[in-house]
């Protein structure tokens, strides 16, 4: 497979600093308005208080982050937006008016300061993928030979679902919405409601 080592320019470019910053422990953002921007779209004290968040994605430590690209590459369709040595950034592609997904893998050996995280070991995190036809991605899984450890089930809380387990140890449930058994969530009301 070919992948994009290291972008050179465009907003690509943009998000492999600000990668590397957040990697490297730095608050620095890929791009900073300009002061003219500021003055000509002076915000209330309500939208200067409100974080704007460019990109929020899971960071998953594991020695198999090749491994791992190759996994959503291959049985998601992602991108490789940014790779070095030592990290993986991608990007999912969007279903219709949805924005996608991302998603970044880091070796342990890394270079950031402070050291860790540890290595992710399996354990008590989950991936979930919503996808509009999950019978359908779930067939071409099956066909693929990617690790089933959940069958194609539909869930009386309103889901059609499987799940695989990626390279680097991560539970990912593929889910499809559908509508939930009358009254289901009628027996798990919200605290204090």
């Amino acid at each position: 497979m070919n992948y994009q080592r290291r972008p050179t320019q465009g907003p690509v470019h943009r998000c492999a600093r600000a990668i590397a910053s957040l990697v490297a422990g730095a608050m620095l953002a890929a791009t900073a308005p300009s002061t003219a921007a500021f003055a000509n779209n002076a915000a209330t004290p309500q939208e200067e208080q409100a974080m704007k968040v460019r990109d929020l994605y899971p960071l998953i430590t594991t020695p198999a982050l090749f491994e791992a690209r190759d996994f959503y590459v291959t049985h998601f369709g992602f991108d490789v937006l940014f790779e070095a040595s030592w990290f993986v950034y991608l990007s999912g592609p969007a279903d219709g008016e949805t924005r996608g997904a991302t998603l970044a893998f880091m070796h342990p050996d890394h270079p950031s300061n402070p050291p860790g995280p540890e290595s992710f070991s399996g354990l008590g995190m989950i991936l979930t993928v919503e996808v509009s036809d999950a019978t359908a991605i779930y067939a071409r899984f099956s066909a693929s030979g990617a690790p089933i450890v959940h069958p194609l089930t539909d869930e009386e809380w309103g889901q059609r679902r499987f799940m695989t387990r990626d390279p680097a140890g991560v539970l990912v449930d593929v889910v499809q919405q559908t509508e939930p058994a009358p009254g289901f969530w009628e027996r798990y009301p919200a605290p204090g409601l």
